[in-house]
């Protein structure tokens, strides 16, 4: 199992300064790639300083000369606020600007909140469906010269200008948690990521079944590969893991506050909530974050992440953002690379 890493610039006050949240992040992904990282993932939102990334082909770009080997990758871009022809373009762009590094990870997106301002009336269900025709169209643009009669896109006859370096286009992950999208993303011959949130390993055990079920039922295409995303913390000892819980269930709290899209936002900075509201949300109680998500002294992490592998996980990207402090992510992101990874296999690129 490869291991890669999760991150966007989280402002957690407006006294944080946004310059010292992207020296953060390069900070971040160049810790990654000297401890042997794969990859490094930036998703897609906008309107929020929760997640700040309202185009993660502008921070790839940015790191990509302060990097040389890691993978750089959008995790994910958010299909319908993006035109076929437009991300096939900007995919190609970032490819070469990388030098052939580039990752396009698609999903449906989330956020009612991102939802009623770029596409105001969007419903999770259209979503799917214009990530569903995006896919196959990005395909053949990186083909060339495609003519594109869909439901939600139509135009003549195009290419994707420039073309990407690597042959054929960047590898594509679709983001899946239901059967159908596990089953249109093997059939589309693309990866899969997923995340359980904060449902723990039994989600974990049933994304993976989802995955193989479509595998099997997609005999012809060659199994692609399978990432799982979920939020870690390796401790220095039980007590910080305690106090990691407790950080990461505020974080959820929050995480789900902003799918709620009921509390007040002022200048993308939600209202605080009242230690009332986080109570209202027991699910995500530090009690119950501790078991769901990856926290722990390293040994621990290593046993959980050996269960993952053993799984058929090809993936493992550690999700950093937390509502720590810098100083706290980066101890983590140490540990996991000086005390966890010398567990696994190294991958040849990194032997």
């Amino acid at each position: 199992m490869k291991f890669s890493l999760f991150v966007h610039m989280e402002r957690l006050s407006a006294g944080q300064s946004q310059i010292e949240l992207l020296d953060e992040l390069e900070a971040l992904v160049t810790q990654a790639e000297a401890g042997g990282m794969k990859a490094a993932w930036i998703g897609e939102h906008h309107g929020m300083e929760f997640t700040i990334a309202p185009n993660p082909f502008l921070q790839i770009a940015y790191l990509a000369p302060k990097t040389t080997k890691i993978r750089l990758g959008t995790s994910s871009v958010i299909a319908p606020f993006w035109h076929p022809i437009k991300l096939a373009g900007e995919t190609a762009m970032t490819d070469l600007i990388t030098r052939g590094r580039l990752e396009l990870g698609i999903a449906r997106g989330a956020y009612s909140f991102e939802y009623e301002r770029l596409q105001p009336g969007l419903t999770p269900m259209e979503a799917g469906l214009r990530m569903r025709e995006l896919v196959p169209a990005v395909q053949k643009l990186f083909q060339g010269d495609y003519e594109h009669h869909g439901e939600y896109w139509q135009f003549p006859k195009t290419s994707a200008v420039p073309q990407p370096l690597q042959p054929g286009g960047p590898p594509i992950w679709v983001a899946a948690r239901d059967p159908n999208s596990h089953e249109f993303a093997v059939r589309t011959g693309c990866n899969v990521q997923v995340t359980p949130l904060a449902s723990g390993d039994a989600e974990v055990e049933s994304l993976m079944q989802r995955f193989n079920a479509a595998c099997d039922a997609n005999p012809q295409v060659k199994r692609p590969q399978i990432m799982l995303l979920q939020h870690t913390y390796v401790a220095a000892d039980e007590e910080d893991a305690a106090q990691g819980a407790e950080e990461l269930s505020r974080f959820y709290c929050y995480f789900g506050a902003w799918f709620q899209n009921k509390k007040p936002v002022t200048r993308g900075m939600m209202e605080a909530l009242t230690p009332e509201e986080m109570a209202a949300m027991p699910q995500y109680a530090p009690e119950i974050v501790r078991k769901s998500f990856v926290i722990g002294t390293a040994d621990e992490v290593v046993a959980r992440l050996k269960a993952y592998e053993a799984l058929g996980y090809d993936q493992f990207s550690l999700w950093i953002d937390s509502g720590m402090s810098f100083a706290r992510k980066q101890a983590s992101l140490r540990r996991f690379i000086e005390e966890v990874m010398p567990h696994f296999q190294k991958a040849p690129e990194y032997a």
